[in-house]
């Protein structure tokens, strides 16, 4: 079992992302996303196994939610994971508070406890539309991700740490 600590959305302007999820799904076998039954997110960090203390975990999560409310990102690309499998994934305008939000997780849990994409200097943020992109679409996901073009804001309102498989939720906190 491996957590995560991502932000996620239960805003409104979530929406946007949900419909995106339903639009990319017919590049799957499965709606991966809508299936995974987690609000949209960017994910920060990622740690295999029980590698970290829940007291780290908490301190993290603390450091990173200090004094900053809930974030809009801009995203304006849909660009692709090669995989396999192929993953499809919104991409947000760089964001000085992402990135202080990012630094501080890793200042307070040894970055060399992370997955390795997730650590500094090789994170991508990102927000998941797909992640089983079936091998006989790869080309017209990719063609539907070049012609998206259309920039859209997601305001994500809460930090949080999860468990998974399966996801469920070890501690919150919500960013007003």
């Amino acid at each position: 079992m491996g957590f995560a600590i991502s932000m996620r959305s239960d805003h409104p302007s979530a929406g946007i992302v949900r419909a995106l999820w339903d639009v990319v799904q017919q590049f799957e076998d499965r709606p991966s996303m809508s299936l995974l039954g987690y609000p949209p997110h960017v994910t920060l960090a990622i740690y295999d196994g029980e590698v970290v203390e829940e007291n780290e975990v908490r301190r993290a999560l603390d450091e990173a939610s200090r004094d900053i409310g809930a974030l809009t990102l801009t995203f304006d690309a849909i660009r692709s994971f090669d995989g396999p499998p192929m993953v499809l994934w919104a991409s947000p305008r760089p964001n000085v508070v992402l990135r202080k939000v990012h630094e501080a997780i890793h200042a307070t849990i040894d970055p060399m406890s992370c997955r390795p994409h997730y650590r500094p200097g090789t994170w991508k943020p990102h927000c998941t539309l797909s992640t089983q992109v079936r091998s006989d679409r790869h080309e017209d996901a990719l063609a539907y991700a070049r012609n998206a073009s259309s920039a859209f804001d997601v305001t994500f309102d809460a930090i949080e740490c999860i468990y998974f498989p399966p996801i469920k939720s070890f501690d919150l906190r919500k960013l007003s």
